[in-house]
């Protein structure tokens, strides 16, 4: 049991309708980011995705994800507004008696959101210096280009030499300032800080694209009404795991990769489909291809997570995007020889999804592929992921490794995790399973069984208690976790 609380006790139980309106009556006084997390409504749950810094301040009890009901409230409350229904509850198991007639060979709805056709294979075109092949980029330069929207507002790196690491929110008008959007950013980012830009009358911004994370999106979609704007679309990715800061993103590809780094300018990294994590760089020089360093995910120190993971991921239940009109990926892509190379996944939730696609196709900076499938039994891999990850052992006082394996033997698991394991979107619903079993772990010991329970959206909820009834280890986790308080 945890000697404090994230939120503070107004904002963990339900309101009065008296504290709201005092709430709302009194003049939104913007957060200074200096103060993150401490001075911050969710503190070391926060995301840092920029609402409290604008005077949108006034409705972070009602928009942000990690603040009472949290994801539950917005995902399932917002879901059937956004996309016009509610998702289809056709999970995919292993044994197929119990999928409900959905199709196990291609994503299905109970997990992966809201879909109007099956989620695809894509890639970008015509969008150099892309960390992947540019469908983001490809998808919002088109929008801007053929006038479907005024503005972008999305991640941008700071021109500082140190692109992949330091976000920074833009509201982009040109082609140039979109395509410094360019990449994943692995650290927290305040999308939203630049909301208030869109009050000055200069702006003359009526039809906006916004671009971000799930706990982003779903602020803003919370406070999308208050923008009093013509029309708005929501690119959004899929996420997990990001540093709480660029610093802390920086150690970890300190600590991993050591000095096989030293000299070379990092462009990004992910981890990868193979069980290994790819780093992409360029060296510094010119060349016409990048370069990439990859080592297995189980060579990687144990402690690494204590300081690379932020607090407000391990309280996640929106790895999908729940509530972005068209979503990027590519957990259920089959991995090339590289990111420049490789697939991405990409899903269309609505009408306006359908729309942005419409245009990024016919301007040429979007390709399509079939669509996206999968095989193989992907819940006991979960289970033992969950089962030996660090971050579960010190929940539940077990051993906790401190150095990962040694290169070779680390390349050896990898390459048989990688024929043995489960491919495509099988390979996404591992992913996908493996992290909300883990924080729903994480909630239920930082806060309880029944805070825990409210604050998961539906479909989570209904992964989890797949697991606790059908697989032992995990139900022995979370039964040891609720002794300790």
């Amino acid at each position: 049991m945890h000697g404090g609380q994230a939120f503070s006790p107004g904002f963990l139980v339900a309101r009065s309708h008296s504290s709201s309106l005092q709430l709302h009556a009194t003049k939104p006084q913007p957060i200074d980011p200096r103060g993150w997390p401490e001075k911050f409504p969710a503190k070391d749950h926060c995301s840092k995705c920029g609402l409290c810094e604008t005077s949108y301040v006034s409705h972070v009890t009602d928009a942000c994800a990690f603040l009472g009901d949290g994801m539950a409230r917005n995902i399932d409350g917002m879901e059937p507004t956004v996309h016009g229904r509610r998702r289809r509850h056709d999970f995919v198991w292993s044994d197929i008696s119990r999928n409900n007639g959905a199709n196990s060979i291609i994503a299905e709805e109970g997990r992966f959101g809201v879909m109007t056709r099956p989620m695809q294979l894509a890639k970008g075109k015509n969008v150099d210096g892309a960390q992947w092949t540019g469908v983001v980029t490809g998808i919002a330069v088109s929008m801007l280009e053929s006038g479907m929207v005024d503005a972008v507002i999305c991640i941008a790196s700071n021109g500082d030499g140190d692109d992949w690491s330091n976000p920074q929110p833009i509201l982009a008008r040109t082609v140039d300032e979109v395509l410094r959007g360019r990449g994943v950013k692995p650290a927290l980012a305040p999308s939203l800080a630049v909301l208030d830009k869109l009050k000055d009358s200069s702006t003359d911004v009526r039809k906006l694209l916004f671009c971000g994370v799930g706990c982003a999106v779903q602020a803003f979609r919370a406070v999308q009404h208050e923008l009093q704007l013509d029309e708005v679309y929501v690119l959004g990715t899929n996420c997990a795991d990001n540093s709480p800061t660029p610093e802390a993103a920086k150690e970890f590809l300190s600590r991993s990769f050591k000095d096989k780094l030293e000299g070379k300018r990092v462009r990004g990294y992910e981890f990868m489909q193979d069980f290994r994590v790819h780093v992409k760089y360029d060296g510094g020089t010119e060349q016409s291809q990048p370069s990439y360093e990859r080592l297995p995910y189980f060579s990687l120190q144990g402690d690494l997570a204590e300081f690379a993971i932020a607090k407000s991921c391990l309280a996640c239940f929106d790895y999908t995007n729940a509530l972005a009109d068209v979503v990027v990926g590519y957990m259920g892509a089959p991995l090339d020889s590289s990111m420049d190379a490789s697939f991405q996944t990409i899903t269309v939730r609505n009408k306006s999804g359908e729309r942005m696609l419409k245009c990024a196709l016919g301007s040429g900076r979007l390709q399509l592929g079939p669509d996206a499938t999968g095989y193989g039994s992907h819940e006991k891999f979960a289970s033992t992921t969950v089962s030996s990850d660090n971050i579960v052992q010190k929940m539940v006082g077990g051993e906790m490794k401190s150095e990962g394996m040694p290169r070779l033997f680390g390349e050896l698991m990898a390459t048989l995790m990688s024929a043995a394991g489960p491919k495509g979107v099988n390979f996404a619903r591992y992913s996908l399973d493996y992290h909300i079993l883990r924080n729903y772990l994480h909630a239920l010991d930082f806060w309880g069984e029944r805070t825990a329970r409210n604050m998961i959206p539906a479909y989570s909820l209904e992964i989890v208690d797949k697991y606790l009834v059908t697989d032992k280890a995990f139900n022995a986790l979370a039964e040891t976790i609720k002794s300790k308080r």
